[in-house]
């Protein structure tokens, strides 16, 4: 490897021990009994690295593509940082799902139980929360006087997080946590005291943390949940990994979801013939055989579809390493509602895991809902994509292999590899089928609200949808939208438009990046005529490591 390779390599070494959180969510061992500095000087510390980095690879010529590749990448995401870190996002960054606050608590889902070393780890964490969220309070404070804070009501959302996390009749989280390590294996009575130490006080700083929100932080966030289009174009471009026209991408998402829905109507015909999409819904949702009464029931139900498509697509339509043949499906231990996917550790001795954080109230699940969701967070989507560059060490660094993330670039992937399962003929059944465009029209309605919302932008008059012509979007219409185009649980829905609002510019990224990944699927088709060869292109692409969007298409026609 050449010198750009050692800057990256080099980089992962110095980012480490500042950010301990995110070493243990990429999987860099040492770290797991600390938690990260989130005073103004630890994010000061961070900028820095990516200050002197930027620096040194501006003087560094690559030595060939892959290190041209790998330079356009580091500069691309590290300017970003940079930009937010500079326009004061950084250090006030507070939502219901990407905060300092998620960070601290959700690392803990990572770690492994069993053992006096993952026990040791666990209770030095616990013993650290306190510290890391006095800090981050600290930080939020500073920020809010520097003019830096979230809107009022997202800063209340996150306190009814913390409320949730620290009720013994909700999520419970830091005791429960506890009692799983004590039953994982016996341990020294002084160990268990630590942890026990450890548990009541992290309980106790998240409470807290929640009375700071509500009584000292709120009174300093603003009313109106909209940023504006300046931030939302920084948001927006470091979510993508690429400048877009943001109108022209507005008044896309309300042709994509005519689209999507006139395609749904279709299918729904095949369900209940002469019926609506949401008649196809109700028959579906009724159906015994499509329903599964638990969420222990449903997690295996995940695992063996996601084992079932690696299975199947490996050595047909993807060269899927020995490594990356393994994911776990799990529970979270929080209600939130997200889906997610966490990546492997650099070692694989942690697969890389599906996640879905089960709503109160939640009892039974439709599987026809979901089969396009093990897709997406598993095989081909975002366990192949993340897993298979983690094992690239032959033609990625470390930073790129680690680090390196662009939400436009992996969760574009994840919505391309949902339609892209049904091109392959894995969603014959219309119910699937059904479920897949479902969650497509999500994504497009998220393009629109999101868009609509933060730049507060006019309904068009000639919507295709009728759907309050000329009136400017706020987050109440944002809320009927949803409802009409998205069929999912109100909580869920709940939280999907508090996440819009305190996260801008991130939702779009899944349409959005599919969009791109669709047009640079047939650029390469045009260039390679009857040369082109689809599994080539998938292998090519994603040995690219995850890299924005501008940076991929210019790539791309390199290839």
């Amino acid at each position: 490897m050449g010198r750009i390779d050692d800057l990256a390599n080099w980089y992962v070494e110095e980012w480490a021990p500042l950010d301990p959180i995110a070493s243990t969510y990429v999987g860099i061992g040492g770290y797991d009994d600390k938690l990260t500095d989130m005073s103004l000087a630890g994010y000061a510390a961070q900028a820095d690295l990516d200050r002197r980095t930027l620096a040194e690879l501006s003087t560094m010529e690559p030595a060939n593509e892959r290190e041209r590749v790998a330079k356009e990448a580091m500069r691309e995401r590290l300017e970003l940082a940079l930009a937010r870190y500079d326009a004061g996002e950084t250090t006030s960054e507070l939502n219901v799902i990407g905060s300092g606050l998620h960070a601290v608590r959700s690392v803990f889902d990572l770690m492994p139980l069993a053992g006096e070393k993952a026990a040791s780890d666990i209770a030095a964490r616990l013993g650290a929360v306190p510290r890391a969220l006095g800090e981050y309070q600290q930080t939020l404070l500073e920020a809010a006087r520097g003019g830096h804070v979230s809107a009022q009501k997202q800063i209340v959302e996150v306190a009814k997080q913390c409320d949730s996390w620290t009720d013994p009749n909700a999520d419970d989280f830091y005791p429960a946590l506890v009692r799983r390590v004590e039953q994982a294996g016996e341990l020294p009575a002084g160990l268990r005291a630590d942890l026990e130490r450890g548990g009541e006080a992290a309980n106790a700083a998240t409470v807290e943390f929640g009375r700071f929100l509500r009584e000292e932080l709120a009174p300093l966030g603003g009313q109106n949940q909209a940023v504006g289009r300046d931030r939302y174009a920084l948001a927006s471009q470091y979510f993508l990994g690429a400048r877009v026209d943001l109108d022209e991408t507005y008044a896309w998402g309300f042709a994509e979801l005519a689209r999507l829905e006139s395609e749904m109507r279709n299918v729904s015909d095949k369900i209940v013939p002469g019926g609506s999409i949401d008649d196809a819904v109700a028959a579906l949702d009724a159906d015994p055989a499509r329903t599964i009464g638990t969420k222990e029931a449903f997690r295996d139900w995940m695992q063996e579809l996601a084992d079932r498509a690696i299975a199947d697509l490996s050595g047909t339509h993807f060269d899927i390493p020995e490594q990356v043949r393994r994911i776990e499906c799990c529970i979270a231990p929080t209600s939130d509602g997200a889906i997610y996917y966490t990546g492997p550790s650099e070692d694989f001795s942690r697969p890389g895991r599906m996640w879905w954080a089960v709503p109160q109230g939640i009892t039974s699940f439709s599987t026809w809902r979901e089969v396009t969701t093990v897709y997406h967070e598993g095989a081909p989507g975002h366990h192949l994509q993340v897993a298979q560059t983690a094992v690239r060490a032959d033609l990625l660094n470390r930073w790129q292999r680690l680090l390196s993330w662009c939400s436009g670039h992996g969760e574009g992937w994840a919505l391309y590899a949902e339609n892209l399962m049904d091109e392959l003929g894995y969603l014959q059944d219309p119910g699937d089928k059904l479920g897949m465009l479902d969650s497509q029209a999500f994504r497009a309605s998220r393009v629109i609200v999101d868009i609509g919302m933060h730049l507060e932008l006019e309904i068009p008059a000639d919507n295709p949808f009728g759907f309050h012509p000329g009136e400017r979007w706020t987050p109440e219409l944002g809320w009927e939208f949803l409802r009409a185009h998205c069929r999912i649980p109100d909580e869920n829905l709940r939280f999907e438009l508090n996440r819009y609002l305190g996260w801008p510019g991130q939702a779009p990224s899944y349409k959005v990046g599919e969009r791109f990944w669709l047009t640079a699927r047939e650029e390469a088709r045009a260039r390679k005529g009857k040369d082109f060869n689809l599994k080539e292109f998938h292998r090519a692409a994603l040995d690219l490591g995850s890299i924005g969007l501008d940076p991929l298409k210019d790539a791309l026609a390199r290839i």
